[in-house]
């Protein structure tokens, strides 16, 4: 939670960053080769940051691009997006897994052999690119099922999972083709997801170099001869320069609200900012600040995998707490509300891909807090609403006073210790108790307080 609390902390320097100049677009002088970088899992936010930089580098006076490896992988639909423009890149494209220790696993793996040089440090490793099984946490089923349901539900399964890796399958072969890498270990890794270190890689074709590090690999380079949109180009990278891009402002912000656990908390505080604004209109900070949030969140969750059924499991939880706090039933909304959330939220990202998980322990505090606000602080605020009114004009009226002096349609009465000019259809005595029937401007109406029986007698 305290590194979270620390990007949210830095969102307003990352916005403030949008005002400074783009790096991406300036030139420099002279020849020169663009590093990029990608070390973490591969999302939306990647595609987002390699597609402008290699637009940029384009417009430059680059020799080439070396995108800097070290993923455990990522969403199919972001390892796609950036092997377009990879493919599509109007300057090559060499992608290096470093430094050592560093791996090109699952996507990685489709990303280097999508680059026109496909490089490696020693004891970098690359492979195990067999699709993660997309679905999430499925919901316990009933131990009563047909045996014969179960086999057409496994059947199913396994029709779909062949069908993603044969699909895998032919794209990385297709990849391997365009740059004549070994096409028959590509698929080896996808349906058998087979593993290689760097020194195996090179020996059997599946990468093109294995270098200390960046001056070695552009040695390497040097000479080389690549296909680029469907042209051969000779490389010349011996002794340029290097140019390091990391990502700007835009990337650094996207990166913050498509990461699952920002966006699982902007949706949380929208839900919440709303609630509350519809609760106590006009109060206007809830509302906006809930809107935003929202808004954010939904435009991250279509970036990402979203079980919708997750989705609607918290907006139902959310809304028995509500239930819970303005009908107390012993608590059977409450409880009902909590689990309700708490599974919807572990089933929210529809995927078991390493980086885009909601993190249990911000799953607890969030089910936790929920529960705290709309059952019990929430409760105490619609109690404390019921209450009789103790003060103001709505506690007047119905109140007893008392007359200060005789007067015959119009004089003063004295109300919790204050003098209210008072209005009577009868005329009344200096200390006689009147009741309070209404009130006009600054003006009360009252009238004579009946006696009891016992009182006349």
């Amino acid at each position: 939670m305290l590194r979270l609390t620390k990007i949210f902390l830095a969102i307003p320097l990352l916005i403030t960053a949008a005002l400074l100049p783009d790096t991406l677009s300036a030139k420099s002088p002279g020849g020169h080769v663009v590093q990029l970088s990608i070390e973490d899992a591969i999302g939306p936010a990647t595609d987002d940051y390699l597609a402008r930089a290699l637009e940029s580098a384009a417009g430059s006076d680059a020799e080439m691009v070396v995108i800097r490896m070290d993923t455990p992988g990522g969403l199919d639909k972001a390892m796609r997006g950036i092997i377009k423009n990879i493919s599509n890149s109007a300057l090559p494209v060499a992608t290096y897994v470093a430094p050592t220790g560093a791996r090109a696993a699952s996507a990685g793996t489709y990303i280097l052999y999508a680059s026109h040089i496909a490089a490696m440090a020693p004891g970098t490793n690359l492979g195990a690119a067999t699709p993660v099984q997309i679905g999430g946490i499925s919901p316990p089923g009933s131990k009563e099922k047909k045996k014969e349901k179960d086999q057409a539900d496994d059947t199913d399964s396994d029709s779909m999972k062949k069908k993603a890796i044969n699909d895998a399958a032919a794209y990385i072969r297709g990849l391997a083709g365009l740059h004549g890498r070994n096409e028959e270990w590509a698929e080896k890794a996808v349906r058998e997801a087979a593993s290689l270190t760097a020194s195996e890689a090179l020996k059997m074709n599946v990468i093109d170099i294995v270098a200390i590090d960046m001056a070695d690999l552009l040695k390497q380079m040097d000479g080389r001869e690549v296909v680029v949109q469907g042209q051969k180009r000779t490389l010349k990278t011996a002794g340029l320069s290097i140019r390091q891009l990391d990502p700007d402002w835009r990337s650094r912000l996207l990166s913050v609200i498509t990461n699952p656990n920002i966006a699982y908390i902007l949706m949380l505080i929208g839900i919440y900012g709303l609630i509350l604004e519809f609760y106590n209109p006009g109060s206007i900070v809830p509302g906006t600040v809930g809107a935003i949030a929202l808004l954010l969140a939904l435009y991250s969750f279509q970036l990402l995998p979203i079980n919708y059924a997750g989705m609607a499991l918290i907006l139902l939880g959310v809304a028995l707490m509500v239930a819970e706090a303005f009908e107390p039933s012993f608590g059977i909304l409450g409880i009902g509300g909590i689990v309700a959330f708490v599974i919807g939220s572990i089933i929210l990202i529809d995927t078991d891909l390493p980086g885009f998980g909601i993190d249990i322990s911000v799953i607890i505090t969030f089910a936790a807090t929920s529960a705290l606000i709309f059952i019990f602080v929430i409760g105490v605020a619609i109690k404390a609403r019921r209450r009789p009114v103790v003060s103001g004009a709505e506690e007047l009226i119905g109140g007893e006073a008392t007359v200060i002096n005789d007067f015959d349609h119009k004089g003063t009465v004295s109300i919790h210790s204050e003098t209210w000019n008072a209005l009577s259809k009868t005329a009344l005595k200096k200390g006689q108790q009147v009741k309070v029937t209404g009130m006009k401007g600054l003006i009360l109406e009252v009238e004579p307080k009946k006696i009891s029986t016992k009182e006349e007698e």
